[in-house]
């Protein structure tokens, strides 16, 4: 029982979706952006805002030449802007200190704001052929169902989980590696979902441990949930980041105040992106910071 990476390498080759920073041709640029950018964002919302910023900046020196107010401009509504100003943050540093390319590196990756160790990892792997175990929320649930034999991952164990995947793609070659990483992460993201896994059309099955012992159901730590969107600090924040990036001025605080019911709340907000230094005061009002 447990991964069976060939088959699962086969099934991706004919079944992965065509993404665009899959294609050969994308640079390790594009792969960064699309590895920050889907951060906690799903893939339909991530890939226009993709294409437009990739076409807008190409390299890390085009975006390094324009501002931090631009690229949160275009971040658009993909949540949590600060991805946005750190990407813009890295951009300057692969300018000025790599010659404007993306290292290959893991610790100078893992250097650049924004970048953590998921990220770093996923660059490697995925822009530059180098096998490395990259672990995200899809890929514990396919771990934990096919490899352990249990409904669900529970809380993310950064080391432990891995190494449990490392264990899985350390006997294949490289390029099954690299192949095998990817495949587990499809996996988990279009059949082995949370809610509703395709069990009968999964190509592991008939070597899942969690199938094998009957499904049986998680009982373990659950992993912590989000905190809701609706009414939180989060949508109040992006409320006022859409309002600037729709002005090319700065917005007056006191029209600002009206967008939101809570005279407190929108003010802890607005404290927040200016300590963020997503924002910033100026004589006319509040304006994306440049």
């Amino acid at each position: 029982m447990g991964v069976d990476i060939p088959a699962l390498n086969e099934w991706f080759a004919l079944n992965q979706r065509p993404l665009p920073w899959r294609d050969p041709s994308c640079s390790p640029w594009g792969v960064m952006v699309s590895e920050v950018m889907l951060q906690q964002t799903p893939v339909a919302r991530v890939e226009p805002v993709w294409h437009d910023w990739i076409t807008r900046w190409p390299t890390p020196s085009d975006l390094a030449r324009s501002s931090q107010a631009d690229a949160v401009g275009a971040w658009g509504r993909l949540g949590y802007p600060r991805r946005a100003m750190r990407l813009y943050q890295a951009a300057r540093i692969l300018h000025s200190e790599h010659g404007g390319a993306v290292p290959r590196e893991l610790a100078a990756l893992l250097a650049l704001p924004g970048i953590g160790d998921y990220t770093a990892r996923a660059i490697r792997t995925f822009a530059f052929g180098i096998p490395e175990p990259v672990v995200d929320i899809n890929v514990r649930r396919v771990m934990a169902r096919a490899h352990v034999g249990e409904g669900d991952a529970g809380p993310a164990r950064i080391s432990a989980d891995r190494e449990t995947v490392w264990e899985v793609l350390k006997p294949l070659d490289a390029q099954a590696q690299v192949s095998g990483a990817k495949a587990l992460m499809e996996l988990g993201a279009v059949t082995c979902t949370a809610r509703s896994p395709q069990c009968a059309v999964c190509p592991i099955r008939e070597s899942c441990a969690w199938r094998a012992a009957g499904y049986p159901p998680y009982r373990g730590k659950k992993a912590p949930t989000q905190a809701r969107f609706e009414g939180s600090d989060r949508q109040v924040r992006g409320i006022i980041l859409r309002e600037l990036r729709g002005n090319d001025t700065p917005v007056p605080e006191e029209f600002l105040t009206t967008l939101w019911h809570d005279a407190t709340q929108f003010h802890r907000a607005l404290e927040s992106l200016l300590a963020d230094g997503l924002a910033a005061r100026t004589e006319g009002g509040i304006a994306l910071a440049s």
